[in-house]
């Protein structure tokens, strides 16, 4: 997680604390929906402190994609924060249309990778070596259930293999929790062909896994 605030006045969110909640009844996801509106809203009329929760809400989020890419902890933090000062300056012009906002990030997480990766030399895919060297435990225990039964050095070595949009696909739908909608919008895509690329990248797994793997 990014160790630096980049928002003078504001207390960052405190390190390793597990900030998704388990899925919520209809009642109380209205309400955590009627919230996050609301919180949106008044970070675009200016309200830093809004702005703050919105940071402390979605900044593992797009952490853990923009690591998904490109392996390096150092990189991955200076890309957060950069996809941060983007959206602060760009929040103006973001239309509320539900719970897209964590999407609009990754877009500009993704964004932010692409162009990285086209002014040098090193490739854009899905790096393993790292994580598989991160012990799954304490306050690496990953937030969403798909990825405490997927994170473990066979399913990533299969992911690395897929071609790099099958890759951010099942990173996106599985490891991240995306909805197809939101991977749509992120990836550039009708929501008809993530549906399909997700088809073929789960085929293109289960040929990759071993047979008995639990």
């Amino acid at each position: 997680m990014p160790t630096s605030w980049p928002f003078a006045g504001l207390s960052p969110p405190a390190a390793g604390v597990v900030r998704q909640a388990p899925p919520a009844a209809p009642a109380a996801a209205q309400l955590e929906h009627d919230e996050m509106r609301t919180l949106v809203l008044r970070a675009k009329t200016g309200d830093t402190e809004a702005f703050g929760v919105l940071y402390d809400r979605y900044v593992d989020l797009v952490y853990r994609y923009v690591f998904f890419r490109v392996g390096s902890h150092a990189l991955a933090e200076d890309l957060t924060s950069d996809t941060f000062l983007r959206a602060l300056r760009g929040i103006a012009d973001f239309t509320w249309q539900g719970r897209d906002f964590g999407a609009w990030l990754v877009t500009i997480a993704r964004n932010l990778v692409t162009d990285h990766f086209k002014s040098g030399r090193s490739r854009l895919e899905v790096c393993t070596a790292e994580i598989l060297d991160t012990p799954l435990d304490g306050q690496h225990i990953p937030e969403n259930a798909v990825v405490a039964s997927m994170v473990n050095e066979h399913v990533l070595r299969a992911i690395k293999r897929l071609n790099p949009e099958q890759q951010e696909c099942v990173v996106l739908r599985f490891l991240h929790g995306m909805s197809l909608a939101e991977t749509a919008m992120i990836m550039g895509k009708q929501s008809g062909a993530i549906k399909a690329l997700q088809f073929r990248a789960i085929k293109a797994l289960a040929r990759a896994l071993p047979k008995d793997l639990g």
